[in-house]
C-alpha cells in the first residue's frame, strides 16, 4: 500500500467544500478592493528564492537538477514568483498594479499542528504606491479577509521597521542578532529596547525618527483607524527578511498557540533584485491552511449541497433519462442520475441520503406521454409535468450553457 508523503494532506469532499468556501470569500475580498489574479509557475530557478531570501532558503526548499543541469525549486512562497513576473513582463503597466495570488508553495521543515510540507498561501502585491493610503487600504484587505471569513479572535499588529531600526542604531544595537531577538520577543533584552518596542502610542514616537516615516506611520494608523480597523500599535514586529522598508504588520489568531501568526507583511523593495527598476511595493500572505484551522475552532464549516434533481429510470428507459439529464444540466440544473440499476425504493432512497431537492422519474409512461413525474423529496409531494415546466426548476441564478 502506498502512503502519501509525509507533510502533505489529502482533502476529502466535505474538507473541500471548506477550503472552497474560504478561497472564495478571500478572493470576493480582495477582488473588491480592486486586486486581479495571476499566477506563476510551481517551480522556479533556485537562485530567485537565495536571491531573496538569502543562501539559508536552500536548507528550505525542494531543489532539483532538471535535465539540463539547471537548478529548480519548488515554490517555497509567492512574493518572489509574482515579483519575478512583474519585472519580466509588467513594468510597463500602468501603476499602482494590484494583483493578487493563490496557490501552494513547498518547504523542507518538519511538520506540525498548522505547519505543513506543502501549504496554501493567499495574498497580495500593491506595487507603484508608496503613500499612507496605499498602506493602509494594503492592511485593510487582510483586516476584512478575517472578518469577513468571520474569525471572531484575531489581533492585527503594526509596527515600522525602519522607526525600529533608526532607534537601534541610537543605541548601537542594529544587528541581526538584536533583530532575531526582538521578533522572538526575548525576555532578556535590555530595558531601553524593551521600553521602546512597547510604546502603544504614536504620540510617544516624537523625536524618535526619521520625521518623514514617523509622519507616514503615524497617518497610517490615523487613516486604518478612521475606517474602524482596529490594530494594535506594536514597534517589536522584526519580521525576519531585509527587505522590509517601513511599515510592517501581523495578524495573528491566539487559539493556536505557538503557531499563531495567520498573515503578515508590509512596505518592502524586491524589484531591483530582479533587474526591475526601483519601485516602490507592499504586500502580504494569508497562511491558507492556519487560517482555516482557526475559523474551525470558531465553527467555520461548509455544508456539501445536494443535487438538484435525481433522475431515475428503468432498464427501458435509461437512453431517455440519461438524456433528460443532460438536457437538465445544460439549462442550469445540478442532476445526478442513478447509475448502478438499483429498484425504484432504492434510488429514491439514494436520492435522499445525498440531499437531492427532487426525483425525476423517467418510466415507459412518461416516455410515451411526455410528462415527468416529479417527486419533492422534502414534502413527498407528487406529481406530472412536462420537460419545458421541468426545466423552469432549474435554479434561476446559473447560466445555462
Amino acid at each position: 500500500m502506498f502512503e502519501r508523503p509525509r507533510g502533505t494532506r489529502d482533502f476529502g469532499p466535505e474538507e473541500m467544500a471548506e477550503r472552497r468556501k474560504l478561497e472564495n470569500i478571500l478572493r470576493r475580498t480582495f477582488e473588491s478592493y480592486g486586486y486581479h489574479e495571476v499566477m506563476t509557475p510551481t517551480f522556479e530557478h533556485a537562485e530567485l528564492f537565495v536571491e531573496r531570501s538569502g543562501p539559508g532558503i536552500l536548507d528550505e526548499m525542494y531543489t532539483f537538477k532538471d535535465k539540463g543541469g539547471r537548478e529548480l525549486s519548488l515554490r517555497p512562497e509567492l512574493t518572489a514568483p509574482v515579483m519575478r513576473f512583474y519585472a519580466q513582463d509588467m513594468q510597463r503597466s500602468p501603476k499602482p498594479l494590484k494583483l493578487y495570488y493563490f496557490g501552494p508553495a513547498f518547504r523542507y521543515e518538519r511538520p506540525q499542528k498548522g505547519r505543513y510540507r506543502e501549504f496554501w498561501q493567499m495574498g497580495l502585491e500593491l506595487i507603484g504606491a508608496d503613500t499612507p493610503q496605499a498602506t493602509a487600504e494594503m492592511i485593510s484587505v487582510a483586516y476584512d479577509s478575517m472578518k469577513n471569513a468571520g474569525l471572531k479572535n484575531f489581533r492585527l499588529r503594526i509596527g515600522d521597521v525602519k522607526i525600529l531600526k533608526n532607534f537601534l542604531d541610537s543605541i548601537g544595537k542594529n544587528d541581526r542578532d538584536t533583530m532575531r531577538a526582538i521578533d522572538k520577543r526575548d525576555t532578556e533584552l535590555p530595558d531601553e529596547i524593551m521600553e521602546f518596542i512597547s510604546m502603544n502610542n504614536p504620540e510617544e514616537l516624537e523625536n524618535h525618527g526619521p520625521e518623514d516615516e514617523v509622519e507616514h506611520y503615524r497617518n497610517v494608523l490615523d487613516l486604518l483607524s478612521s475606517a474602524g480597523v482596529e490594530y494594535v500599535m506594536d514597534l517589536g514586529i522584526a519580521r525576519g527578511l531585509d527587505y522590509y522598508t517601513g511599515v510592517v504588520f501581523e495578524i495573528e489568531a491566539p487559539e493556536l498557540g505557538a503557531e499563531k501568526q495567520i498573515c503578515g507583511g508590509g512596505e518592502y523593495r524586491l524589484a531591483e533584485l530582479f533587474g526591475a527598476q526601483p519601485v516602490a511595493t507592499s504586500g502580504f500572505a494569508i497562511g491558507f491552511d492556519r487560517t482555516l484551522l482557526a475559523l474551525k475552532k470558531d465553527g467555520f464549516k461548509a455544508e456539501l449541497k445536494g443535487p438538484d434533481a435525481y433522475v431515475i429510470g428503468s432498464k427501458e428507459t435509461i437512453s431517455e433519462a440519461f438524456a433528460l439529464a443532460r438536457k437538465m444540466r445544460n439549462a442550469g440544473c445540478i442532476v445526478e442520475m442513478e447509475l448502478t440499476g438499483k429498484g425504484m425504493g432504492k434510488a429514491l432512497k439514494k436520492a435522499s441520503s445525498i440531499g437531492s431537492k427532487y426525483a425525476v422519474l423517467v418510466g415507459e409512461d412518461e416516455v410515451e406521454s411526455g410528462e415527468y413525474t416529479i417527486k419533492d423529496l422534502s414534502s413527498g409531494e407528487q406529481r406530472k409535468m412536462p420537460l419545458e415546466e421541468l426545466l423552469s426548476l432549474c435554479p434561476s441564478d446559473k447560466e445555462g450553457y
